[in-house]
């Protein structure tokens, strides 16, 4: 994947692009109908959808999490492993495991199969394998379900780390109206007051 330049925010964003084109793609498999984009005050952000979450299954040769060989896995070439191929088709080439490898933090939430698992990642590597901290219940009686992605960019690798409010709306404005049906709901919590932006087609 090319990210971009590291030093006029091109790449900065592209990050966080990568990240939100996965969780449309879930709304675009009709999967998911609700994309949040949170910037946060530690000049990290949050990408959460009610998709049917990142698989975490075991995969049997790799003896690691599907979920795990998503974020991390960057292969030489174009070409995936053939075993790898057989992932469910959440697995969307190397984009995720690119925004993790330029992080300083990433965190992982997955909502799946009644479980929540979470999996922190410094610079691309797992502090520890994904794991089941609590359950996908909710207070409605409803199961909670998706995919939520906090990562914080590295400032060793990029000259700006600032991400721009303007050039994320007018981004995520474009592929609200592309994704009817879908909302997606932009929040800054940077400033002195939060702002939040939805579009809801």
């Amino acid at each position: 994947m090319y990210i971009g330049n590291t030093d006029d925010g091109s790449g900065l964003h592209r990050m966080l692009f990568e990240v939100v084109d996965n969780a449309i793609n879930e709304a675009l498999a009709g999967h998911c109908n609700r994309v949040d984009v949170t910037l946060n005050a530690d000049g990290s952000a949050t990408v959460r959808d009610n998709g049917r979450g990142i698989p975490t299954d075991l995969h049997p040769r790799e003896g690691v999490s599907a979920a795990e060989l998503i974020m991390t896995y960057v292969p030489e070439g174009n070409a995936f492993p053939q075993d790898t191929r057989r992932l469910p088709d959440a697995f969307r080439g190397v984009g995720l495991a690119v925004v993790n490898a330029l992080s300083e933090v990433l965190d992982l939430y997955v909502w799946r199969n009644g479980k929540e698992q979470f999996m922190r990642c410094r610079m691309g590597k797992p502090d520890a394998p994904i794991a089941v901290v609590g359950t996908a219940g909710q207070p409605d009686g409803n199961r909670r379900r998706g995919t939520e992605i906090t990562f914080r960019p590295s400032g060793k690798i990029f000259a700006k780390t600032e991400f721009d409010f303007t050039t994320i709306e007018h981004r995520l404005r474009g592929l609200a109206y592309l994704n009817v049906g879908a909302t997606v709901a932009l929040g800054d919590r940077r400033g002195f007051e939060s702002k939040e932006v939805i579009f809801d087609l």
